[in-house]
């Protein structure tokens, strides 16, 4: 075994990817007072507003490196569905992204509500949300990763929804808060080695 230095500057993860081959059985709808919003070709600020404030904390950066052109392209594509989780004063509070831009499979390529409503049972409600968007006719996979920089429930909570892992990779990236796209204090359960 052996232990492989990152740069100071850099982050390094693992990342697990799961996956469903086959529609789960219909659940009732949690109950929520949230409601899930499309975004029709959602404005790129506004949609790095929200990606922040939900993947802030868990150092999410890959949409605030993009520049607007190439994000503009994602968001706006066809066969990619935005949505926001809204609480009942109209207050985004969580973000659902499904890519459908590979024939017979949806990704859920973002998946998360604020810190402030973990725990709550919100999650749930999203994923019922999501599954119900996502297998579609045609649809034989729907995958999602999450990694070891996220909530430390997430990796449980997709096994629970019926996700199986089946791939584990390692991810290193420029550490977002040394390239001041978030804060220092952000991603506070990972040091900052600036």
């Amino acid at each position: 075994m052996a232990l492989t230095p990152v740069n100071p500057s850099e982050l390094a993860t693992i990342v697990t990817t799961l996956e469903m081959t086959r529609r789960p059985p219909l659940r009732p709808l949690p109950a929520s007072p949230l409601r899930l919003v499309r975004w029709p070709r959602p404005d790129a600020g506004k949609y790095r507003m929200l990606f922040r404030r939900v993947g802030g904390p868990w150092l999410w950066y890959s949409r605030l490196a993009m520049d607007d052109a190439a994000l503009t392209a994602i968001l706006h594509d066809p066969a990619v569905e935005v949505y926001a989780a809204t609480d009942p004063a109209g207050i985004e509070v969580g973000l659902l992204e499904l890519d459908f831009r590979h024939a017979g499979a949806c990704e859920l390529s973002y998946f998360g509500l604020v810190p402030e409503l973990a725990g709550k049972g919100h999650g749930r409600w999203l994923m019922a949300e999501a599954m119900a968007r996502a297998w579609r006719p045609g649809i034989a996979r729907v995958w999602v990763h999450t990694c070891t920089l996220d909530h430390p429930s997430a990796l449980n909570f997709y096994r629970a929804q019926g996700f199986v892992a089946v791939r584990r990779t390692i991810e290193t990236f420029p550490d977002p808060r040394a390239l001041g796209l978030l804060p220092g204090d952000a991603g506070a359960h990972i040091p900052y080695l600036a």
